[in-house]
């Protein structure tokens, strides 16, 4: 049960992502730029930081430029990303 838990939570954030890449072509790369390694780099490793980071780019503020309530969403992505990675076997034994 706590290990399908676990890959769930792993995974949600990943077909978030692919949700938003397929369902708005570009948003993700606006955000970045263009560069599909920072894409791919972050799909992998941080992909609720590369969302809150596009969506800060593209939606909050002026066009281009992030806004103090971008960084402060993509920090909270940031959080989520590395509280989820950071679910290590140290609780088991407590």
């Amino acid at each position: 049960m706590g290990c399908g838990l676990i890959s769930a939570l792993m995974g949600l954030p990943r077909i978030g992502f692919i949700a938003v890449w397929l369902l708005q072509p570009g948003y993700i790369a606006r955000g970045l730029d263009g560069n599909t390694l920072f894409a791919l780099l972050g799909f992998l490793f941080l992909p609720l930081t590369t969302m809150g980071f596009a969506y800060g780019i593209n939606s909050l503020g002026t066009a281009g430029e992030m806004s103090s309530l971008g960084w402060g969403i993509t920090a909270v992505g940031f959080a989520v990303d590395i509280g989820l990675v950071s679910r290590t076997p140290r609780r088991k034994r407590s």
